[in-house]
């Protein structure tokens, strides 16, 4: 069931969507984005929300850091033998 709530949820979310998503009550939710608590824009006169600006603040928040990007480097090759 919770696969299927993941599935369903979109990028771009209304307060009903955000407020489920991160589990507070859509009045709250209302009241940090009108504060500027959390990340939000309007489209017209209604508040909307990015899954992935709610995602980091969280994130941010927590104090989960971000993992740093992986180095690979690539393999250093063998000398070649000398030719008899």
């Amino acid at each position: 069931m919770a696969a299927l709530a993941q599935v369903a949820t979109r990028e771009v979310m209304d307060i009903r969507q955000a407020s489920e998503y991160l589990g507070i009550s859509g009045d709250t939710l209302y009241r940090y984005a009108s504060e500027g608590f959390i990340p939000a824009f309007k489209l017209g006169n209604r508040w909307r929300f990015k899954k992935s600006l709610l995602d980091a603040w969280m994130d941010e928040k927590s104090g989960v850091k971000a993992a740093a990007p992986v180095t690979v480097m690539p393999k250093q090759k063998k000398p070649a033998g000398r030719a008899r």
